[in-house]
């Protein structure tokens, strides 16, 4: 039972990486209509309008970055964490921008929609706290590690006012 939790994180980390980030960079990186439209949408709700294409690329990035690192155990706690980021965001303009939860745009002259992105969403999200809940130690062990390595310095200045006492300091 104990070894229980070091394979639960596991699918979750793979559905995230095979399953929604892997697949979805081809229509990324390619300015797939649907895509094209969820960028051109979300970059005028920001008033950025060089959100489609460039924030498309920095985002196909961040999930590819997410999904190798979900497939590496010692790093999956980091990849989710990305993860994470990336999924508030989209979940954050699904909810709160003209984008919508069901996404509605019109390819070749022919109207389409799609819901379920946002509950991939969602879905993802969280499964990306699933991995986090269980990597947890990874984080705790790398802040422990980052106290222990970074000794403390005392400047020579700092150390001659210390030892300085009585009628010996000028």
């Amino acid at each position: 039972m104990k070894n229980l939790g070091k394979y639960i994180p596991w699918p979750p980390a793979l559905f995230i990486s095979l399953v929604v980030f892997i697949p979805s960079l081809f229509f990324k990186f390619s300015g797939a209509a649907e895509t094209r439209h969820i960028f051109m949408t979300v970059g005028e709700f920001l008033g950025i309008g060089i959100f489609e294409p460039y924030g498309r690329y920095l985002v196909a990035t961040a999930e590819l970055v997410a999904a190798i690192l979900l497939l590496i155990p010692r790093s999956q706690v980091y990849g989710a964490l990305i993860a994470i980021g990336v999924l508030s965001g989209a979940i954050f303009f699904h909810l709160f921008s003209p984008l919508g939860v069901v996404v509605r745009w019109t390819e070749n002259g022919v109207a389409q929609q799609d819901e379920t992105l946002f509950v991939l969403a969602v879905t993802s999200f969280i499964a990306a706290w699933i991995v986090v809940w269980f990597r947890r130690q990874a984080l705790s062990r790398l802040w422990a590690g980052r106290v222990r390595r970074e000794p403390e310095r005392v400047s020579t200045l700092e150390r001659d006012d210390a030892m300085c006492t009585g009628s010996n300091c000028t």
